[in-house]
């Protein structure tokens, strides 16, 4: 049910956003408390990466069911471009995570920003925006300003935007296989997209997985709360469209208050509630700049299939009620995905694709029930046979950053000769 007035669309935390803005306005600090905004507030993905001298790319892949989604790439760093054309790079693909944007990728400083660091690395560098969000709200023959634009979730994204950008990658490059890079959600839907369509995991040479999300039962998460709320309240509280795009409201909030010294850390702290940061591996000067670029926005419907994975504690497919089940599944149970990333045809011969896995213990225990939730979604002989390498890190990380030096890649902390650990590839 949608609320028929446009005051009734907005949601709770829209309408305490606005409260907020307006109390701080009435207590604004001085105009010498406010820190330099950076230029990549107003810029697109693309202007960021040319801002620190990077080449950038732009394409727009149509997806099977006509979602225009746009990628960037760059093609090399700025540290190799002599002979940079003489031999195929090695491809890498970044896929964000929820409410978030393929400027993820390059909003830190060049050297901390895994998309800068692997293209001076010598990888040609791509970089994914999912449905709905701010750089991907295109469609061949539907406006966002329709529901039906907006009538999609995880599930989509995994069977539908993957296979058509890692198609449109290979394509363009020449490339058989690519690495795959995914954060949070961006490794829900390749676990989906994976274990369901062994030729397009046959496409990827390694997985990395950051954060991965198999069940989401133990998640504290502030976003998880909504499973708490009756679903046809969250249509009602939220309308059928868009959550938490990006808009002026907040790019004003970002740039009059997060600018300022008294407010940055509110506003590194509203920034992790959102889009799964902590304040304190924050580059707190940087603060302007995340927020005007994450959150980015996805659909409510994805936001109640999240609601719908805590209440399971397990991730199934998008359940539409019995009668829509029948219309959309052909069958009123819903399928329960199982996280086994294969290559080639199913069969006894089958091999798995190389996973790499890095679940960050750190931020709760209920991180290191998901990472045990997950090991064991996964067959018992799959780290021997195929060279899993799972690794729980009990160490305060704020990202990860994967570097390569010859046939190494190397995991470091925020501080780049802050050494981790290392595995050979």
């Amino acid at each position: 049910m949608e609320v028929s007035t446009e005051v009734g669309k907005m949601s709770w935390l829209v309408l305490s956003l606005v409260l907020l803005t307006f109390g701080l306005i009435q207590c604004r600090p001085p105009v010498e408390d406010k820190i330099g905004l950076d230029p990549e507030v107003n810029m697109n993905i693309s202007e960021i990466i040319r801002h620190w001298g990077y080449p950038a790319e732009e394409f727009e892949v149509v997806t099977e069911d006509e979602y225009i989604l746009s990628i960037n790439r760059i093609p090399h760093g700025v540290k190799n471009k002599d002979g940079q054309d003489k031999e195929a790079k090695p491809v890498v693909f970044l896929q964000h995570g929820l409410l978030a944007a393929g400027s993820n990728w390059v909003t830190n400083l060049p050297n901390t920003s895994l998309g800068f660091l692997l293209a001076d690395a010598g990888f040609d560098v791509w970089i994914g925006n999912s449905r709905g969000n701010t750089w991907s709200r295109k469609h061949v023959s539907l406006d966002p300003k329709q529901k039906e634009y907006w009538q999609f979730s995880h599930d989509e994204l995994a069977k539908k935007d993957l296979p058509a950008v890692i198609n449109f990658i290979t394509k363009t490059t020449g490339q058989e296989q690519i690495f795959y890079v995914g954060h949070s959600q961006g490794t829900t839907i390749a676990f989906i997209a994976f274990s369901t369509m062994p030729e397009l995991a046959s496409k990827i040479k390694m997985f990395f997985a950051l954060a991965p999300v198999a069940t989401v039962g133990f998640t504290k998460s502030p976003m998880t709360k909504l499973s708490v709320i009756p679903e046809f309240l969250i249509w009602d509280l939220f309308g059928q469209k868009d959550f938490f795009p990006q808009n002026e409201l907040i790019k004003f909030f970002a740039t009059e208050f997060c600018s300022r010294k008294p407010l940055s850390v509110l506003c590194g702290n509203v920034f992790f509630l959102l889009c799964g940061f902590d304040e304190k591996n924050l580059n707190m000067s940087r603060t302007p700049v995340y927020t005007t670029h994450c959150p980015a926005g996805t659909s409510v419907q994805n936001m109640v299939h999240w609601a719908q994975a805590v209440k399971s504690s397990s991730l199934m497919a998008y359940d539409y009620g019995k009668a829509g089940n029948m219309a959309h599944y052909n069958q009123v149970t819903l399928r329960t995905y199982l996280f086994l990333p294969i290559k080639g045809p199913i069969n006894e011969n089958c091999h798995h694709l190389p996973t790499l896995m890095y679940i960050y213990t750190f931020l709760s225990s209920a991180e290191h029930k998901t990472a045990l939730i997950l090991t064991k979604k996964l067959p018992a002989d799959f780290q021997n046979r195929n060279g899993l390498v799972s690794n729980i890190l009990q160490n305060t990380v704020s990202f990860f950053v994967f570097h390569r030096r010859d046939k190494v890649i190397q995991v470091w902390k925020l501080q780049e000769d802050d050494y981790m650990m290392k595995i050979s590839l």
